[in-house]
C-alpha cells in the first residue's frame, strides 16, 4: 500500500464496472452476446413507426428480467408489485394474481426492435393501464428537448442489469442505422414528440 486513498471518482467506478467479469459474464461470453444482438435486416421505416418502436423498446427494457430474450420467441410483460416484469411464462400458465398484471405479449425482432401485442387490461381502467399511462407521460416528457433522439438513446446505462444494458445498446445501434438509412438524422426530440398520439396504446399499434 502506498498510503493513498482509493480513487472513488465516478469515472473510476464505471471503469471497474466494465472490467473483468461483470455479473458473471466473462469477456468471451460478452463478445458472443454482443454478436448475437447485432441488429440485422434494418430497413427504412416511417417516422411514426420508428418512434413507436423506440417507445416499446424502452418500456420492455425497463422491465425486470434475468434471461436473454430470443429473436422471434414470445415473452410476456407484467405489471407486478409496482414494477414491470418480463417473463417466459404465459399468463395462462400462471396464477390469477399474475394474470391480473398481464400487459401483453412481446416479440424481439431480428433488427433488435420489439413489438408488443397489448392485453385487454391495457384498454381497461385499472393498475396495468395506469402504469402504462405513467410510463407514456414520462416518455413524452423525455422528448421535451432540443436534443436529437440519437443523443438521448440509452446506448449504455451503467445502473442497468446486464441483459437490459445489452439489449438497450442493441436497440440504440438499430435506431441509429434506421435513421441513417432514412436520412432522418438530426431531427429534434420535440419534432418526434409532435408525432405522439394522445394515448400510449395508440403508439403501440404502430410498432407492429
Amino acid at each position: 500500500m502506498d498510503g493513498r486513498s482509493p480513487d472513488k471518482s465516478p469515472t473510476s467506478v464505471v471503469a471497474r464496472k466494465t472490467d473483468g467479469n461483470p455479473e458473471g459474464k466473462g469477456s468471451n461470453g460478452f463478445l458472443l452476446d454482443w454478436e448475437r444482438t447485432e441488429p440485422r435486416g434494418v430497413v427504412v421505416k416511417p417516422r411514426r413507426q420508428l418512434l413507436a418502436e423506440f417507445f416499446t423498446s424502452m418500456l420492455i427494457l425497463s422491465a425486470k428480467f434475468k434471461f436473454r430474450p430470443a429473436i422471434g420467441a414470445a415473452t410476456y410483460l407484467y405489471w407486478i408489485n409496482d414494477e414491470w416484469s418480463l417473463s417466459l411464462i404465459a399468463p395462462t400458465q400462471w396464477s390469477d394474481e399474475r394474470r391480473a398484471g398481464f400487459a401483453g405479449t412481446c416479440i424481439l425482432q431480428a433488427d433488435m426492435t420489439w413489438t408488443l401485442n397489448p392485453s385487454r387490461l391495457l384498454k381497461e381502467d385499472g393498475p396495468v393501464a395506469d402504469a402504462m399511462a405513467r410510463f407514456y407521460e414520462a416518455f413524452a416528457e423525455k422528448l421535451d428537448t432540443d436534443l436529437t433522439l440519437e443523443e438521448i438513446l440509452p446506448f449504455y446505462v451503467g445502473t442497468m442489469p446486464y441483459y437490459q444494458r445489452l439489449f438497450a445498446s442493441a436497440r440504440s445501434r438499430s435506431f441509429r442505422a434506421a435513421v441513417i438509412l432514412g436520412d432522418q438524422r438530426g431531427t429534434s426530440c420535440r419534432d418526434w414528440q409532435a408525432l405522439l398520439p394522445r394515448r400510449g396504446n395508440s403508439l403501440l399499434e404502430h410498432a407492429r
